[in-house]
């Protein structure tokens, strides 16, 4: 009886052994893909930063902005921005000048932008933001936008001046929830106070957002194009 009881006790032991051993090469792989999946989730976050000022690039804000204009509506503002004179900037004073200036206007337009929405990169020098804000608030808002963007830049003891031409457009304005036409209308609008340069930004219109374009690319009035941005699919 002793026998018997002592080989059931060293069966069970046996089977516990083996659940064990078995759970814990099963946890092995398990692990290698969480960390695998981990890695993959901070890549794709990466990819959605901008390398250079830590904005979020494009696609991110893509996404964001046409859940905000859907979810907010006329309380959403859609700011496009484009450094003047950037060029002339990196060809006399280096590139490295030229990114001081980049990570600058980034900072300023997170900053400006805090916690009321979100801050993108979008190509070289050229900024986004969507956010939402009363429409009673709206003036006061971007009339700070253009004040803290303008200020002087230091770079390596040398005092840089900015110039930032601003569009900024809204459902309120444009009477639509649509991304790409919100969208354009404020790129358009950009585009006006960048030829014009007078007044600290433009309003985006109807007219703005139904601007002609050649092969997909803006056509301004001095017969120069800009790059489609309002295009981009938002999936």
């Amino acid at each position: 009886m002793e026998d018997t009881s002592m080989a059931s006790h060293l069966r069970a032991h046996a089977l516990i052994g083996q659940r064990a051993l078995y759970l814990t090469t099963a946890a092995i792989p398990l692990t290698g893909w969480a960390v695998h999946a981990a890695a993959l989730r901070r890549r794709l976050a990466a990819a959605r930063r901008d390398q250079l000022t830590g904005l979020h690039a494009r696609p991110g804000y893509v996404q964001h902005a046409t859940r905000r204009l859907n979810r907010c509506g006329d309380k959403t503002m859609l700011v496009f921005l484009d450094a003047v004179g950037f060029k002339a900037i990196n060809d006399t004073l280096g590139h490295d000048a030229g990114n001081a200036l980049i990570i600058a206007i980034a900072s300023r337009l997170e900053q400006w932008v805090g916690d009321d929405g979100i801050a993108a990169r979008l190509h070289g020098d050229e900024f986004a933001a969507a956010l939402t804000c009363p429409v009673s608030d709206r003036a006061r808002r971007m009339e700070q936008l253009h004040h803290v963007l303008h200020q002087p830049v230091d770079v390596d003891g040398q005092a840089v001046d900015v110039a930032v031409s601003i569009g900024m457009s809204s459902p309120s304005d444009l009477h639509s929830r649509d991304y790409t036409y919100v969208l354009r209308g404020a790129e358009g609008a950009m585009y006006e106070h960048k030829r014009e340069g007078t007044g600290l930004y433009r309003i985006g219109t109807d007219k703005h957002a139904n601007e002609p374009t050649v092969n997909g690319r803006r056509l301004g009035r001095t017969g120069t194009t800009a790059h489609p941005l309002a295009s981009e699919d938002p999936r």
